[in-house]
């Protein structure tokens, strides 16, 4: 096959697990597709939205729709590391210690409310996230293959919350923001709701109007699949202008970074990071992005055309993918907040100053 076919070859593959979650789920393309996007590029994802917008619910159906072994890991304040990782345990009957594995030995796992449990808990998953394995005692073992946290926290909560720590936060992918469905979607959603009694027979669902809830998914989306989407995904085309376009992104979110080259001159990115700096735009900033984030912002770019059935990488790609790979990246100061302003506008304030290749 061509890169052509290929891409249409994902292109069905891609619309048959869009399909296999709108079983579930309604709406949501957006983090649907990021979610997506994140098991093609071995990503982990950070999902921030109220309760009630199924954020569990479609991890777990994103998990089915795969075949991979999921776990679910509840953070409350008292969870300690071991909890996640697992521990050392005395053998009485063969007098010696044993590993007795954590959750985190699966496929998917699920960080729920990611944001109540204290630092050391969120420490445990720094290896897991970056090294794919961890570390029990002096010995590290290798986490099963694909592995990836998808992580929910609620925006609105702060009371017995801790923030993630900057390391953490630079291992996401992406942060995917989830907002509430349209009428529409929500009308559909309560049509579809689970009737008050689950032994109901079709006959009653029907005579209220309502229709039966659905239970499964189908598994669409297998190994094999998979490793096809991530070959095709590193097949894309993308300019050598477009990742100079990446780079002057990330590095436009750095004040130090960019008053140095400015300074310098180099790599022909100055112009652009200086605009944004006449703005008035790095007094809101503290801290920018890592090179992770060009790296992941390379990466998610690709999967982004190929989401689109397209063998190469444009602009627009590039913008599309910049909010969710930067939004966690960007340390705003007290000036920021004291003005209500966000990530996504400090990001879309530095997209609109920077000339597009």
């Amino acid at each position: 096959m061509n890169l052509k076919e290929d891409i249409s070859k994902c292109t069905a593959i891609i619309a048959g697990c869009r399909e296999a979650m709108s079983v579930k789920i309604v709406g949501q393309k957006t983090m649907i597709d990021g979610l997506f996007t994140a098991l093609i590029a071995g990503g982990n994802i950070l999902l921030e939205g109220v309760p009630g917008l199924a954020k569990t619910l479609a991890v777990k159906s994103l998990a089915e729709i795969t075949g991979l072994e999921f776990k679910r890991i509840q953070f409350t304040p008292d969870l300690l590391p071991a909890d996640l990782t697992g521990t050392m345990i005395w053998e009485q009957s063969k007098g010696n210690f044993s590993v007795r594995r954590g959750p985190l030995f699966a496929n998917v796992i699920l960080a729920d409310e990611i944001n109540r449990a204290p630092a050391k808990v969120q420490s445990a998953l720094l290896e897991a996230m970056e090294e794919k394995q961890v570390t029990i005692g002096e010995t590290s073992y290798p986490l099963p293959d694909p592995f990836f946290v998808l992580a929910t926290e609620n925006p609105i909560e702060h009371e017995g919350t801790y923030s993630l720590p900057e390391a953490e936060l630079d291992r996401f992918l992406m942060k995917l923001l989830i907002t509430y469905p349209s009428p529409d979607e929500e009308l559909e959603i309560v049509k579809n709701s689970q009737p008050f009694s689950s032994t109901a027979s079709a006959a009653a669902v029907a005579t209220a109007g309502s229709t039966l809830p659905k239970h499964s998914i189908t598994q669409t989306l297998n190994r094999e699949n998979l490793d096809f989407l991530r070959k095709t995904a590193d097949g894309i085309h993308i300019d050598e202008q477009i990742s100079k376009y990446i780079i002057t992104i990330v590095t436009a979110t750095r004040p130090a970074s960019t008053r140095a080259l400015n300074a310098t001159h180099k790599q022909g990115l100055s112009i652009a990071a200086g605009q944004a700096s006449s703005d008035g735009i790095y007094r809101y900033v503290t801290f920018g992005a890592s090179p992770r984030a060009s790296i992941a912002l390379h990466r998610c770019s690709k999967i982004f055309a190929m989401l689109e059935g397209r063998s190469f990488v444009t602009p627009e790609d590039v913008k599309n993918a910049a909010l969710p790979v930067l939004r966690h990246r960007i340390v705003l100061s007290y000036e920021a907040e004291a003005e209500g302003m966000d990530t996504d506008t400090v990001i879309a304030r530095i997209l609109s100053h920077i000339p597009v290749p």
